[in-house]
């Protein structure tokens, strides 16, 4: 039997099913070889030789396919239709020769579908190809130099700048797109402007929004009322003046449908409207399409293949009417680059199939797929047809001129299954309807209102608006997108907050020693001309090894050059680099690089393994440091309060915010400190809250066995209680102030049986049943100081001569309510005025 190699064993399956009991079909799982992470892989001193390495993975399934083969003398090539999946089948049948697994009588072919499907499958079969030389050798490009970077820049940004993990060919260049965002915001001024509202009713008593466009005869530019007392000059001569509808203007106009899906927009819309990350959709698409749900889901193409062009307009006509049915199929043209590395667009293999009909649990496959889906159809169907109105009211003498715009919908078109998301959500006035209007008409005013606003900064960008600016500047491809995303995440070079992506200092560091001693190698255009030479190399019309040696020999040298360089010599640049974010001006005038703590020591830019940070010269004497992000980073440092002659200071260091009691002396090198836990707010902070955590570790009492003390504190694990040398974990740093010993003895014996030792724990001596309103068991326990009621994480004591089988449903619940106010549970609960007073 044939042998067909395909790389998941979901699309073996798949593929199976179809094929039948006449083929053998085996999975590779990926790449089967790789360039082992060691020097001399990639040797750029004999003609960039490249030495690969079967993984220790891949040997069994390299030894299956291998033993298949002695069987039958047929080997099928039938992994992914773009360059990685040639690169596959390339390194597999390198890898079978020099087994000798494949013999001179062995018949080598390459076959691509674009979606599996019986149709696609059983068509690839019989066009069989060989393996195409121009791919892997783009493919072979790709790899030398993404080694030849990440090999030799990485060493020196670990010996330059202690923390810093790695550099990559398009990681970096990706890197350095959000942290120049970040400076953006940073160095933004916002800017005041006003505009004036007003809310007018026409003679038929029916209300609409108007806003003011020229004054005093000159029209209003975005900017032309700075302040408040301009706009309420506005807004007198606006009161002051009857108004009339001077024209009325209504225009037809049209939305066209967007393109179907290719991978970057796939994954920008899935970000829009899921909030999903690059990696988890391309995973959920993987799925789609190794079950044969889906077109093959890395591409740069939009076009549609006819026959699927007509299954979706049979499908409109079928689904929703053939007025929704345009008179001629709707073309796209192809946006790749490198015609041989595109693909059809991303779509449904059958256009009938919708998100109800697929045989999946999985919710992100579902979404995705009805994304795609809809996508597909509305790509087809007519456009929506609207009338645009707009409203010109003005003043007799002509001073004063109002704008009302709206639109009516008279035919949805494509609108009625898909519209695509927006990365900016501001709001259209044109979506606004406006009632029956006339010119002349004379309006009354019901109100006008003067709004404040301010520019705002550049948006930080999502992964959605990231992959839209690195596809606009050419870097990377689309089979490229979700991996790099995810690279500059899990180095900790950037955060993910509420989907925005945020540089931490470490990737700051990286970014402006990259611009400074590297930057032509992390430039937007150098970047996007060698993608460009990559896919020539695909084309067949560049020789990849002339690309390999061009880069190589600036590449080397400024290698060479940086080595040299002290890291006294590296930070004193990038001090001089990051000088404007660092020090920027300060109110009263002072040297923005005086120490704010001593007044005596300059501050200077340090690293540490956490990335960077500024520091004060007097160290160790002057122990003050602050993040990168400048004075006012994160709640800012500043002084709490007092306590028993103490200053508390809130303060923000390499590890992050923390508490202090006191300053650094002489006598006192150490002053007591605390960092915040982990979601407590600097903004939030304030005195009661620092003595609480100053206070730690917080005693609870004796414990009832042995009599030594019980205590709850903060650690480099997070919240505990602990008993002589056994600690068990809290889930809340709340409960730390607030934790009980019933409990906490209970706690501590899970934690002992966990382990083997002691006594196992507690079991109910009564079963209540579910809390009514919230869940979870209500039960009564036999604690230390008595039975009590225990539901989550209250522990309530029975009052004194009541019985354990004599409480009710309705008994236990009150006194869980009581016990749940008194103790503060579901809010922050108050510092115990003994436990704050201590020192």
């Amino acid at each position: 039997m044939p042998v067909v190699v395909v790389e998941s064993p979901a699309k073996a399956k798949t593929i199976n099913k179809y094929l039948g009991s006449d083929y053998t079909v085996l999975a590779s799982y990926g790449h089967v070889r790789d360039l082992p992470p060691k020097d001399g892989s990639v040797d750029p001193e004999h003609d960039f030789d490249m030495k690969w390495e079967i993984g220790v993975d891949s040997r069994k399934h390299v030894k299956a396919i291998a033993d298949a083969l002695k069987d039958d003398d047929t080997l099928i090539l039938a992994t992914d239709p773009d360059r990685e999946g040639e690169a596959i089948s390339w390194h597999l049948e390198e890898a079978l020769r020099k087994r000798k697994a494949i013999g001179k009588t062995t018949a080598v072919s390459r076959v691509v579908f674009n979606a599996i499907t019986k149709t696609a499958v059983t068509e690839a079969m019989k066009n069989p190809r060989e393996i195409d030389g121009d791919l892997v050798e783009a493919y072979l490009a790709r790899r030398a130099l993404d080694y030849l970077v990440g090999f030799n820049l990485s060493p020196v940004l670990w010996r330059k700048l202690p923390g810093a993990r790695s550099a990559g060919r398009v990681q970096s260049v990706c890197l350095r797109l959000i942290v120049e965002r970040e400076m953006e915001i940073e160095a933004f001024k916002a800017r005041e402007y006003w505009s004036v509202k007003a809310l007018l009713s026409t003679p038929r008593g029916q209300d609409f929004e108007a806003r003011l466009t020229s004054l005093a005869g000159k029209k209003l530019d975005r900017y032309d009322i700075e302040n408040a007392t301009q706009a309420e000059m506005a807004v007198q001569a606006i009161t002051s003046r009857d108004l009339t509808v001077t024209s009325v203007e209504a225009k037809p106009a049209s939305r066209n449908p967007s393109p179907p899906f290719m991978t970057s927009t796939l994954q920008q819309e899935a970000s829009r409207k899921f909030g999903m990350g690059a990696r988890q959709t391309m995973s959920a698409a993987q799925r789609l399409y190794e079950a044969g749900y889906i077109t093959y889901m890395r591409t740069d193409g939009i076009d549609m293949a006819p026959e699927a062009v007509h299954a979706a307009r049979d499908a409109i006509k079928e689904l929703y009417g053939a007025e929704y049915v345009p008179s001629s199929p709707r073309m796209y043209k192809n946006k790749a680059k490198n015609a041989q590395e595109a693909h059809e667009c991303i779509r449904p293999t059958e256009m009938t199939r919708d998100a109800s009909a697929i045989k999946t649990t999985d919710a992100d496959q579902r979404k995705l797929y009805d994304l795609i889906w809809k996508r597909t159809l509305a790509c087809q169907m007519e456009s929506a047809r609207l009338e645009r109105t707009t409203v010109e009211i003005g003043s007799r003498d002509g001073q004063v001129g109002l704008r009302a715009t709206g639109q009516v919908v008279l035919f949805d078109g494509f609108l009625k299954i898909y519209e695509e998301g927006r990365d900016d959500q501001a709001g259209d006035d044109d979506d606004n309807r406006l009632p029956q209007i006339t010119e002349g008409d004379k309006t009354e005013k019901r109100s006008v209102t003067p709004e404040q606003h301010f520019t705002q900064p550049p948006p930080r960008y999502t992964e959605a608006t990231l992959v839209k600016k690195m596809e606009e500047l050419g870097i990377g491809r689309p089979s490229t997108y979700a991996s790099i995303v995810t690279t500059i995440q899990e180095r900790e070079y950037v955060r993910k907050d509420k989907n925005r992506l945020i540089p931490e200092d470490k990737g700051r560091i990286v970014t402006i020693f990259l611009l400074n001693f590297f930057r032509k190698y992390v430039g937007y255009e150098f970047t996007a001309n060698l993608e460009d030479e990559l896919d020539k190399v695909s084309a067949g019309d560049l020789d990849y090894k002339q690309v390999l040696n061009r880069f190589w020999r600036d590449f080397s040298a400024a290698i060479s050059e940086t080595s040299e360089l002290r890291i006294t010599e590296v930070l004193d640049v990038l001090d001089e680099a990051l000088a404007p974010q660092l020090y920027p001006p300060r109110e009263d005038g002072s040297d923005p690089r005086s120490c704010p703590l001593c007044g005596e020591g300059s501050l200077h830019l340090k690293t540490s393994r956490t990335g960077g940070f500024v520091g004060c010269s007097r160290y160790p004497e002057c122990r003050f440091t602050r993040p990168i992000g400048g004075e006012g980073a994160e709640g800012g440092d500043r002084v709490l309060g007092e306590d028993q002659g103490d200053e508390i200071s809130l303060r923000s260091g390499r590890f992050g915010p923390y508490v202090q009691r006191g300053e650094v002396t002489e006598e006192n090198k150490k002053p007591p400190r605390a960092s915040l836990p982990k979601g407590w707010s600097p903004d939030d902070m304030d005195l009661e809250k620092a003595l609480m955590l100053l206070n730690l570790p917080r005693e609870i009492g004796p414990h009832p066995e042995d009599g030594e003390m019980v205590e709850a504190g903060i650690g480099r694990y997070g919240p505990f209680v602990k008993h002589g040398k056994l600690y068990a974990n809290l889930k809340d740093p709340d409960d730390v102030f607030t934790i009980g010993m019933n409990r906490a003895v209970e706690e501590l014996a899970k934690k002992a049986a966990s382990r083997g030792q002691g006594r196992t724990a507690a079991k109910p001596i009564k079963e209540m049943g579910e809390h009514p309103e919230s869940g979870g068991a209500i039960n009564i326990m036999d604690g230390r100081y008595g039975p009590y009621v225990k539901w989550e994480k209250i522990n309530a004591t029975l009052p004194k001569g009541t019985e354990p089988q004599d409480v009710t449903l309705d008994m236990a619940l009150q006194l869980i309510a009581e016990k749940s106010a008194k103790s503060g549970k579901g809010k922050k609960a108050p510092a115990r005025k003994k436990a704050a007073a201590k020192k």
